[in-house]
């Protein structure tokens, strides 16, 4: 199973509909919450290229990108694939 780390912050919407896909898929996910910034927000957007908004989702390392990347990635049928790596 593929190690799933996520970036968000309380209240967010779009990351509530991204750790939905992630819990329905049965996966484990990695939450770091930057609600209130501190390094962990720094890291994210060294990781990320910068990108400010969240979720920001990494798969086995790999910036996959937000929220509408990831129903993309399911919509297209190559999320399973990463998430089985």
């Amino acid at each position: 199973m593929a190690h799933i780390q996520i970036y968000t912050k309380a209240f967010c919407p779009y990351c509530s509909r991204a750790l939905r896909l992630l819990a329905d898929k049965g996966v484990e996910v990695e939450e770091f919450d930057i609600t209130m910034g501190g390094p962990k927000r720094k890291e994210m957007l060294d990781r990320a290229d910068g990108r400010s908004t969240v979720p920001q989702i990494f798969i086995d390392g790999r910036h996959v990108g937000g929220s509408d990347d990831l129903a993309a990635l399911e919509r297209e049928g190559k999320l399973d694939a990463l998430l089985a790596a």
